[in-house]
């Protein structure tokens, strides 16, 4: 049998590239259009609580891009929106001592939420685990309904995540961010998708 030629590898190589370069876009439009059609959602008058989803703390404290989330939060808890909060997170691995989750509580507090309006769910390490841990809290106290906190680039994938869950009624309030690199972020959310994905085929 002949050995393949060079030039013969050569084009195989760049075929090859061009179709998963082909694919990567093609999956990286779906994504942003996801993305796009989860800021449409209309919010219902009111709420049995909402759930601020995680991300990294600094120094104990919120990271600029979590303080986004928790203002946002405010807002809506202002407008009355719900009565309670769930702020979600773990430990961080930042190297605090605190979760994120009880940084994110006392900032709340510091900005005028009643402390016994928030409820901590302090052991998830990913979205995933937020909400299932929230919807825990949820069931503990007969809560039905939630709007979700988040970032833009997030709210596609933790809307599925939500229905993945079993969240019964569930709505999801996003902000911008002036605070993070977007493109990184949407790169990275694009990879998260398709990580989310192939997850979901394992988790029932």
């Amino acid at each position: 049998m002949n050995k393949p030629t060079r030039s013969k590898v050569l084009r195989y190589s760049l075929r090859s590239f061009l179709i998963l370069f082909i694919i990567g876009g093609i999956w990286t439009a779906y994504v942003q259009w996801r993305i796009h059609d989860a800021l449409d959602q209309q919010l219902p008058e009111h709420a049995d609580v909402g759930i601020v989803l995680g991300a990294s703390i600094w120094h104990d404290e919120p990271s600029p891009g979590l303080k986004e989330r928790l203002n946002h939060s405010i807002k809506l808890y202002q407008y009355g929106y719900f009565d309670h909060i769930i702020v979600t997170g773990g430990m961080d691995a930042s190297g605090a001592i605190i979760t994120e989750a009880e940084a994110m509580k006392r900032y709340l507090v510091n900005h005028g939420i009643p402390e016994d309006s928030i409820m901590l769910e302090g052991k998830s390490t990913s979205t995933y685990e937020n909400l299932v841990n929230a919807k825990q809290i949820m069931d503990t106290h007969d809560w039905r309904s939630a709007i979700i906190v988040t970032h833009h680039f997030h709210g596609a994938r933790a809307l599925d995540i939500a229905r993945t869950v079993g969240l019964s009624s569930y709505y999801i309030s996003t902000t911008d961010s002036k605070a993070l690199f977007m493109p990184w972020h949407q790169a990275r959310e694009t990879l998260a998708f398709a990580k989310w994905e192939w997850t979901k085929l394992f988790i029932h």
